[in-house]
């Protein structure tokens, strides 16, 4: 029997002589990648109907706000409040964006592509959620600076009234930081759990809205502890009594309308630190799960 020769044929192939970028690299590409993701951009324009109506609609609202306010010096929402009346909109962002962020990729099974490179486990999840805080602060934030400039240029106060304001400002900047922050980690971590981006969706806005109910039940019982301690129960109450305690001029505060938390303040702070990093971790856990498989 003829003894069997291989034979190697050049087909064009080069080898890649250009820079080998590392982990440094990837996390940001990740990162900036899933910014875009969120908004639409580099996607068709059906992927860019809504989050480019939710950013048209907070715009739309700051611009009415910061309107009346330089025409008749009436102040239809602080800045705290402004991200408080936004937490509807938010929520069903959060909703839309947060299955696409990872529950396309758990559906399409290319993560295996991803960790094949040297890419830690921990930076995947990492990235994806710093892209989703990112786009829910500027969401917030956007609006607010529109209001700020509104409000700095029709001052009556000069450099004095500009500097009030911005102090105003600061604050409520780091406020909607804390609900970008909160939103972000729970929504994603429920989007992490499924591969059906309408399941994850369903399950984003269930977490959020049907916690609502219990925390009102809870407020009109005849314990007082119990109607300050309501909040808790719910992400979006939880914020907005970290705010009520944290903010100078806190929501809701002139009117008597916002929450009652006594003298909890400090419980909802450390309640939503516990929160966020109790999804964090179980994110993490999450993807060091699905990369053993």
């Amino acid at each position: 029997m003829p003894e069997s020769t291989g034979v190697i044929h050049d087909i064009g192939y080069q080898r890649y002589t250009g820079p080998r970028l590392g982990r440094r690299h990837v996390f940001g590409a990740l990162y900036l990648h899933g910014l875009r993701t969120i908004f639409g951009l580099g996607r068709s324009a059906k992927a860019k109907i809504f989050p480019w109506l939710v950013v048209g609609i907070v715009t739309l609202v700051a611009v009415i706000v910061a309107a009346v306010r330089s025409q008749i010096g009436e102040v239809l929402l602080t800045y705290a409040q402004f991200a408080d009346s936004m937490s509807w909109l938010i929520i069903f962002f959060v909703a839309v964006a947060a299955p696409e962020l990872v529950s396309r990729d758990l559906r399409s099974g290319v993560l295996p592509l991803y960790f094949s490179r040297p890419l830690p486990r921990g930076d995947y999840a990492t990235a994806k959620l710093l892209a989703l805080v990112t786009g829910l602060w500027l969401l917030l934030g956007g609006p607010q600076l529109v209001m700020f400039l509104g409000a700095a240029f029709t001052t009556d106060a000069g450099l004095r009234g500009v500097g009030d304001e911005l102090l105003d400002l600061l604050p409520a900047l780091l406020y909607a930081g804390l609900w970008a922050v909160v939103f972000a980690s729970v929504g994603l971590l429920v989007a992490s759990l499924t591969g059906k981006r309408a399941f994850a969706a369903g399950g984003i806005v269930a977490v959020f809205l049907m916690t609502m109910p219990i925390g009102g039940t809870l407020a009109i019982l005849p314990s007082r502890t119990v109607n300050e301690l309501a909040g808790l129960v719910s992400p979006s109450t939880l914020v907005m009594g970290v705010g009520t305690w944290a903010l100078p001029d806190p929501p809701g505060a002139d009117s008597g309308e916002g929450l009652m938390i006594g003298g909890f303040g400090p419980v909802y702070a450390v309640a939503a630190v516990l929160l966020v990093a109790a999804c964090v971790t179980l994110l993490l856990l999450r993807y060091r799960k699905v990369a053993a498989r």
